[in-house]
């Protein structure tokens, strides 16, 4: 939808790039529309070319008039229209003129007064509910008022016509985008995350011995402390600037005037001293375990690290502001040894998070609390009613348990309580707006309490800060709540909760914990370690869970979490569980062995994200490609799969992730059907003595001639996909007498033989005494054909062909020997690749194409001579095509951007060609390929 996006200028080869030329373009026309509309718009006739030109030249939106609806009729008791509202986002827009003021309440033509929030607000609750978004955007042409309709009565995001960014505003047109609230509260987060690097960096250098295991934690607990006590003053846990006028008042004594604070906090008011001074008296009563350690190791606290407490950190930030959710994952990794070296801040996305809880219990939620709110509440049988719905709600709500096996700082946790909050808090607010009187001794207004969550960490700090931050969204939401509702409730004391701890969740027994028949859902993003960079304390652990199961050291670490919380929900199979792990466990061989058993012990998959990009790291972005499954015991009828902007309702979820039959393609050694075997290229084991760039080889001639007839182009997936070969040096069937005569390659042969007699494995000493071959050995005798083993995710075809016995190939490529042009043919076209997409493991988010998993399982179809020749005619003319751009590598060819019409043209028509031979319809969606093809694998591997 967007033409490009904005995060950093690139250039390439020293010349501006087509990124950097596109976000100048932006910011140009950005500029231009701020000076066009500054000081200048009329609702009755601007406002129609106002959003036009904003949703063009704002926000890049292409075809902005297919995007707004202007006018929107509203079935209310008289004639209403909304100014515009964006049917993709559901968002509502309220236009005023450039002089209204967006705070005054004026007379509207059925005689009430109203603000224009209040009168989008009316328009918003006679929507019906398919139509009703998150947002409604109140606009007078100078000014954006973004209310959030999750929180109503909230203070609306203000963004002022100067101060435009894109991506504030990128909810207006893409769903999955954050809110300009959210944009706020992670910049402001981040920007914290600095400031306790900052000062982390300028204490460590104070302690004696910083590397210490000691002093490494009292400087962390150091920093937990500062970053509360901040937190309190700025969002009214303590009085105004308290902490900041206490410590400022002694900074000649600044050590022991913070040691002095720390034991007071810890004491509760009737035990501390009377004689206390006046403002270290003052401060309320803290607990919860956070100032408990008494005699922390702290150093001097003069000078750069108390300038930066008081002046940058006290003095010129709001601490209040901040979402406990990102920060708390912020400052977890700046602090902690493990990541700091990085040098990125690393969280993980609310977006991302909210990607697990919605589909898992939040979606669900929210339309129970849109059902109460749209209850009649006119008479007082129906405010009475609409009370004990919302009590109902609400015991529910604060019945629910949450545990995260691999919390970390507890960003899962702390987003979901703040959800559940935010929804009791909605329910509060409706109630007030109806003006009903719920005042009665017996009503709580807060029931969701953070006893209701449990986490298990590993890592020390990482609980401390995991449980600094669930407090801070605790005061965050308790503060929301007495802006609704006037409540004596107070944060402090800090309620002491042990849910969360330090413990290794894979030797650590769950039950202990948390009790299954008291949980609810197992929510998480374990760490991501693949089967073969665990270490040997991971592998010990992975082999201890899977004890028994066949193939289990090919699973990747986070295949444990799935296994153990699996077990863990036979206790009690109401749990449901959504777990963020790699790819991985949903292609390839992980497949069949991680699920088959959970499935055959009743384990069903109710919603899923299909691979997409993990956002981990605010400063340099990590991505890391992942897969949100949502499992249970519980065979939910509303499944779905999400894939990239789209949304699939299914019949059936399996361990691919598509929508088919709980099929499971294991590993095989030989084609299921009828058709030629395929094997890997050679695997020199040669120490690279036999390879060659082309300049090297011809240098090596020059000095070596009679060696000319010995060197083959050499072509690995890389090689072949840019047509960039490489040479080798193949001495294999070089007769003892003409090597004897060639010393230079004598050389070659020797450094190979010493190469592998250093190895330490027993196979490749082993290769030493045969120095001149390689350790797999494939060379067809006649024309083959080869796939590479690796490929971009971006191209729809693999780029598969055709080469001559000349040719040696590595093995990062596969060989089909005795191969013809309908081999070729089937392999190239659409069906092949939606079966390679589904069971294909992949690197990183690259195509990994397999013998044993994707060829040998995938299944061909019975053709009649004239299906036949109407394939080879198809992939006869891929190949013309091809040769029609001799100067183009396959990686251009097959780049969708850059990939040739005519080339394009000659493969739909091997796609047709082939599907007719499987008797599918030529337009075909790849889901229904692949759930066809599941079912033929199911019927032809069980005649085997």
């Amino acid at each position: 939808m967007l033409k490009c996006a904005f995060t950093r200028t690139t250039r390439i080869r020293g010349k501006i790039s087509s990124f950097e030329l596109c976000f100048r373009r932006t910011v140009i026309l950005i500029k231009n529309f701020i000076e066009r509309w500054l000081n200048r718009g009329d609702e009755k006739s601007d406002t129609q070319k106002f959003w036009l030109e904003f949703l063009r030249d704002v926000l890049n939106a292409e075809n902005p008039t297919e995007l707004i609806d202007f006018e929107k009729r509203v079935k209310l008791a008289h004639k209403s229209f909304i100014d515009g509202y964006i049917p993709s986002t559901r968002i509502i827009i309220e236009q005023k003129s450039f002089d209204v003021n967006l705070d005054k309440a004026v007379k509207q033509s059925d005689g009430t007064f109203m603000t224009p929030f209040e009168q989008a607000k009316r328009y918003y609750d006679w929507l019906p509910k398919s139509e009703k978004g998150n947002y409604i955007v109140v606009c007078n042409f100078q000014e954006f008022r973004i209310h959030d309709m999750e929180r109503p009565k909230a203070e609306p995001e203000i963004i002022k016509l100067e101060n435009l960014e894109t991506q504030k505003f990128l909810f207006m047109i893409d769903v999955n985008a954050s809110s300009p609230k959210d944009i706020h509260e992670v910049k402001l987060s981040v920007q914290a995350g600095q400031l306790v690097g900052r000062l982390y960096d300028a204490l460590a250098e104070r302690y004696v011995n910083p590397n210490n295991k000691e002093s490494l934690r009292s400087l962390n607990i150091f920093c937990v402390r500062v970053v509360f006590l901040l937190y309190a003053e700025d969002s009214g846990l303590f009085e105004k600037n308290q902490f900041h006028n206490y410590l400022k008042a002694r900074e000649l004594v600044a050590r022991n005037a913070l040691r002095d604070l720390f034991n007071v906090l810890s004491q509760k008011i009737e035990e501390r001293d009377p004689y206390l001074e006046a403002d270290l008296k003052n401060f309320p009563y803290v607990n919860g375990g956070l100032f408990e350690e008494k005699n922390i190791e702290l150093p001097q606290l003069d000078g750069e690290p108390l300038r930066i407490i008081l002046e940058e950190m006290s003095g010129g930030f709001d601490w209040s502001e901040i979402s406990p959710t990102i920060f708390g994952a912020v400052f977890e990794s700046t602090l902690n040894p493990e990541t700091r070296h990085s040098g990125g801040m690393h969280y993980t996305s609310i977006e991302n998070i909210h990607k697990v809880i919605e589909p898992l219990f939040l979606n669900e939620l929210k339309n129970e609390l849109e059902n109460f709110v749209n209850l009649p509440s006119a008479t007082k049988k129906q405010k009475e009613n609409k009370t004990k719905k919302f009590i109902e709600f609400q015991d529910k709500l604060s019945k629910l348990k949450f545990f995260d096996p691999a919390c970390g700082s507890g960003n899962f946790l702390t987003e979901t309580y703040l959800s559940l909050r935010r929804l009791e808090n909605r329910g509060l607010e409706e109630l007030m707006n109806q003006q009903i009187n719920f005042a009665s001794g017996d009503f709580t207004p807060i029931k969701i309490s953070l006893g209701q969550f449990f986490g298990i960490e590993i890592n020390d700090f990482a609980v401390a800060v995991a449980r600094t931050a669930l407090w801070i969204a605790e005061s965050q939401m308790m503060n929301e709540t007495k802006n609704i509702i006037q409540i004596s409730d107070d944060v402090l004391p800090l309620k002491n909760f042990n849910n969360v701890i330090e413990a290794n969740a894979l030797t650590f027994d769950w039950t202990t914990l948390v009790k299954p028949d008291k949980l609810n859902f197992i929510i998480s993003n374990p760490p991501f370690r693949g089967a073969r960079v665990m270490d040997a304390t991971q592998k010990t652990e992975l082999n201890e869970i899977f004890k028994g199961w066949k193939n289990a050291g090919n699973l990747d670490y986070v295949s444990c979490w799935y296994k153990k919380a699996a077990d863990f929900m036979k206790e009690n199979r109401k749990i449901k569980t959504a777990l963020v792990s790699t790819n991985s466990i949903c292609q390839g061989d992980s497949v069949a062995t991680l699920w088959k058993t959970l499935f055959e012990d009743g384990i069903k998959i109710n919603f899923a994200w299909r691979t997409f990009k993990w956002d981990s790291e605010a400063t340099e972005k990590a991505h890391v490609h992942c897969v949100i499954v949502g499992f249970s015991f519980d065979d939910s009828p509303d499944k779905k799969i999400y894939d990239a902007e789209k949304i699939i309702e299914a019949k059936n979820i399996n361990a691919y992730l598509v929508d088919a039959s709980d099929v499971f393609v294991e590993s095989r050694q030989h084609p299921l059907c009828d058709v030629p075997e395929i094997g890997i290229g050679n695997q020199p084991i040669d120490g690279g003595f036999y390879l060659f760039k082309e300049d090297e080889m011809k240098e090596f001639i020059a000095k070596e001639p009679n060696s000319e007839k010995f060197f083959h182009k050499w072509y690995g997936a890389d090689e072949f996909i840019n047509r960039r070969p490489r040479y080798c040096l193949y001495l294999g069937n070089c007769p003892p007498e003409e090597l004897r005569k060639m010393p230079e390659c004598l050389k070659r042969v020797e450094a190979v033989k010493k190469f592998r007699l250093k190895s330490t494995r027993t196979s490749t000493v082993k290769l030493a005494e045969t120095p001149r071959k390689f350790q797999t050995e494939n060379m067809p005798t006649e024309n083959y054909i080869v796939i590479p083993k690796v490929s971009s995710e971006k191209r729809f075809y693999v780029p598969i062909g055709f080469m001559d016995d000349s040719v040696l190939c590595s093995d990062r490529v596969l060989l089909m020997p005795d191969a013809n042009f309908y081999h070729f043919g089937i392999l190239e076209s659409s069906v092949h690749m939606a079966w390679m997409r589904m069971t294909a493991g992949r690197l990183k988010s690259d195509y990994n194409y397999s013998k044993d998993i994707v060829y040998n399982n995938f299944v061909w179809p019975s053709v009649n001579e004239k299906q036949k020749a109407k394939i080879v005619s198809a992939a006869k003319k891929i190949l013309e095509v091809r040769e029609k751009f001799p100067d183009s590598s396959l990686a251009d060819l097959y780049d969708p951007l850059t990939m040739p019409e005519e080339l394009l043209k000659a493969h739909k028509a091997n796609d047709a060609a082939v599907c007719e031979a499987y008797g599918f319809d030529k337009n075909i969606s790849e889901e229904k390929i692949v759930s066809a093809l599941m079912s033929l694998y199911e019927k032809f591997s069980a005649r085997k």
